[in-house]
């Protein structure tokens, strides 16, 4: 449980055990009465397990299925190994009718190794350029401009 739900916890348990009201639990949790009533009726039944989210280590609903997860990775690794996420999805959506959201792509390209963002990308090391000799930039005078 994280704090939220600790907090939520001890609320729900005083107004359970009589010490404070519906209407002071609502203010600290910054709910209605009826849902704290709501929440109440949910912790005398499953205790405290009932006040936590229902979703919690369940899947999205809306997740993309593993095997079209697979099947553009590894179209990915055998035509287009050196594209970057916007012209991968051009090239899925074009050829091979795939449609996956361009950001989808990219966090699969990531997790996959095949793409780098810029941002974690190792920095180009240049070779110094060296000043060259007997040259002095403030011995030089301006050219004189003629109207």
């Amino acid at each position: 449980m994280n704090d939220k739900e600790i907090l939520r916890l001890t609320a729900i348990r005083d107004v359970c055990e009589h010490r404070i009201r519906r209407s002071d639990a609502a203010r600290i949790l910054s709910l209605s009465v009826r849902q704290v009533q709501r929440l109440v009726t949910r912790f005398r039944d499953s205790g405290a397990a009932g006040l936590v989210h229902q979703r919690r280590g369940k899947p999205s609903s809306n997740k993309i299925n593993d095997s079209i997860r697979y099947h553009c990775l590894s179209l990915l690794n055998q035509k287009y190994p050196d594209f970057g996420p916007t012209l991968a999805h051009e090239k899925l959506t074009e050829h091979h009718d795939i449609s996956v959201s361009l950001e989808t792509l990219r966090q699969w390209m990531i997790a996959d190794g095949l793409w780098v963002p810029h941002a974690k990308r190792k920095p180009r090391i240049y070779q110094p350029r060296h000043r060259r000799f007997g040259f002095k930039a403030s011995t030089k005078k301006p050219a004189k401009v003629i109207d």
